[in-house]
This record gives C-alpha cells, structure tokens and sequence, in this order.
C-alpha cells in the first residue's frame, strides 16, 4: 500500500503557498507501506490533498511534492516538465548557455539541469530522483539531442539523502573543456572539475551589467574563470583579477586569450590578504568587485557570514576613488536582501563612506524564485557608488 503522510495540524500552509518540502518533524503519522524513494502522498492532518512526491526515510526532507493534481510520475512527466522549463528560457532569449531546469522552480525538486553550448550538465540531489536517473536522462536527450550529459552530482547535500556524491557521463561523450558563449565573449568552461555544474550561469546579466559602471581601474575578487573581469575589460582601462585558486587564475588568461583582451591582469593570492595589501600601498580604483563564495550554507553560520561580508566590504570601500563603485554579492539564500543590505550599508559607515545605491539585482532570470520557496531566491548583487 502507497504512502500516505499527515501533517501536523497548521503545516499544510507553507505547502499551499509553493514550497515543495515536506519536513520529518512536521509529520503527526504515516499510514501505509512502501520502498524507500517510492511516490507518497500527503494530506492536512484533516486529510485534505495537498500533492505527492518521492519519500525519504533517510532525509530531513522526508518528501520533495512535484505533483499538484492527479498527474503520473515518469518519463513522459520528467520530458513534459523540462520541456515546458527550456521553452520558458528559450522564450526569454537564451541559446548558447543557460540554466535549464531549476530544481522546484521548475516542478522538479533536486534535479538541476545546465546547458552549455552542446552539452548538459545535471546534478541530482534526491534519492527518488537518483532512483529515475535513466528516465530523466532520456527526457533530456529528447528535448535538447546533446552531444553528451555530465553528472555533477558531487555536493555534499547528497550525503544528507543518504547518498554517496558521484561524477561522470551519462550520455555520449563530454570533453575536458567545452566553450561557451555568454554576453558575446568566449568563455572555457571545466564541466567535469569547475565549479558547481561547470561555471556560475546565475550572475551572467550582472556581469553584463557591470559596463556602463567599468571605467578607469577594475578590481575582480574571487574572479573564478573571469566572468565580472572580461565584461569590465570590454569598457576598462586595466582589470586586476583575484583569486586564491592557481586553476582558477590560469582560466581567467586563457579566457581573456580567447577573446584577444591584453588588458587584465591576474593574482593568485588570498582576496582578504591582497586588499590589505592594496590598502596599505594606496592603490585605488574606479570599481571594486566582491564575488565570493558562500560565507554561509547553514542557519546556523549566518552571524559568522555577516561579519564575514561585512569585513570584506569595508575593505572594498576603502579602495573605491570616490565618484567610483563597489560591486558586492552573496549566493546564501540564508541570508535575505534586507540583511545583505544592511550589512553593505553598516561597512560602508566603518569604512567612513557614504554610499548611494545605484541597483539591487539579483539571480539572472533562467534561475526562477518560486514564491513560498525561499531557497530559490539566493543571490544578490548590490552596485554601490562611493561618494
């Protein structure tokens, strides 16, 4: 007999506003008997429908809902989902590389799909999504006819479904390094070692973005392959790129290569170290660039986070001539706009500035927020302007 699962009494609201999850302790009972990863469906503790999903008895998230009505779930669904979700990008213009299915975004918890140029890169991030791997690879080469598909499912959130992180093709053939084209430039991207699913397809409209505001001297931290440092170069006098990762420094030369720019230079060294260093010789520059990794990927690391931020903004500010600009982002979903903000706005205070801010942006559009599903909401990039 299928799962049935009962909420607790007033936990069906968050569901009913868009969020996909259904937490273990929000359960008060489980009627029936099935496999692990099989579909369950869940009721109001009044027994009202609320949808069904994949059941994991290992998980935190003891089901992911993706079923609203009385849909199946299967190859034809998994094919009909990505494809509504591919013709919603390719609606907004998007070709060469994109985000192409945004895990609950998209009605397709735990599964991520990217593309770029002729191949796919996918992470998968549940078991009952694991256990329909072959299905929802089938689906994919029907909608997009790839030259090849890459597992990147290497995070460590695997390991909280009771799943070990894995690598490696699932259909056709993927080369070491597969080219892109993003804002008109040339881009080298790593599907099998780069970071996330290969390179980070969320700030592509921030990085366009940030021309009207590159002039003079650019500063790039935590550059990664160079994204922020080749779109400031097209309208920059100099870029200087930062990064701790030698990988990472080599891939911003070779992608400043592909594009005949002679104008960027790069650092491997520690961003905090290096912007003392700066300070303290009295550098300058016309646009400062902060785009670090996630200073928090729990609740619980938020306070750490913030000061973290809050640290390395002060030190931004403090190299902006004035008249110039900081760029500053964070990918936590855990830590809101509202509090982002307010942390930007206090560094601004210790580094004695004062600041106007020119534009809030956020995640590129092929990256949807789901109202009622926080977690699709994560990034933010403040364009400061130092008075």
């Amino acid at each position: 007999m299928p799962y049935e699962i009962y909420l607790k009494k007033g936990e069906e609201k968050r569901i009913l506003e868009g969020s996909a999850f259904v937490y273990a302790n929000e359960v008060s009972r489980i009627e029936g008997k099935d496999k692990n990863g099989s579909l369950a469906t869940v009721r109001a503790f009044d027994g009202r429908y609320l949808g069904r999903g994949y059941i994991n008895h290992a998980s935190k998230i003891l089901v992911r809902i993706f079923l609203r009505g009385s849909e199946e779930d299967g190859e034809e669904l998994f094919f009909s989902r990505i494809h509504r979700a591919n013709a919603f990008r390719r609606s907004l213009g998007y070709d060469n590389c994109y985000r192409a299915v945004f895990g609950e975004a998209d009605d397709l918890p735990a599964f991520i799909c990217d593309k770029y140029g002729d191949y796919l890169s996918v992470q998968i991030l549940s078991l009952g999504m694991e256990l329909r791997k072959k299905e929802l690879v089938s689906a994919l080469v029907r909608e997009f006819s790839p030259k090849g598909i890459y597992e990147r499912s290497d995070v460590g959130v695997r390991k909280k479904e009771g799943l070990e992180e894995t690598t490696g093709v699932l259909y056709g053939e993927v080369p070491e390094e597969v080219e892109i084209l993003e804002n008109g430039l040339k881009f080298s991207v790593d599907l099998r070692h780069g970071q996330k699913t290969g390179y980070f397809l969320d700030q592509k409209e921030n990085r366009f973005a940030i021309r009207r505001y590159a002039r003079g001297d650019v500063l790039d931290c935590f550059c990664n392959n160079g994204g922020f440092s080749l779109n400031a170069a097209l309208t920059a006098d100099s870029v200087i790129a930062v990064d701790i990762s030698p990988a990472a420094t080599e891939r911003v030369q070779k992608n400043a290569a592909l594009n005949g720019m002679n104008n960027i230079q790069t650092v491997c060294a520690d961003v905090f170290e290096q912007l003392r260093a700066y300070r303290a010789e009295g550098r300058k520059f016309d646009l400062v660039i902060l785009d670090p990794p996630a200073f928090c990927k729990s609740a619980a690391e938020v306070t750490d986070a913030l000061r973290g931020y809050g640290d390395i903004a002060r030190s931004g500010f403090k190299l902006v001539k004035e008249g110039g600009y900081l760029v500053t982002c964070s990918c936590s979903h855990y830590v809101p706009p509202q509090l982002f903000e307010k942390t930007a706005a206090q560094a601004a205070l210790r580094a004695g500035k004062r600041v106007q801010c020119v534009e809030r942006r956020y995640q590129a559009p092929d990256h949807p927020m789901l109202f009622g599903a926080e977690e699709t909401g994560y990034l933010k990039c403040l364009i400061l302007r130092v008075l």
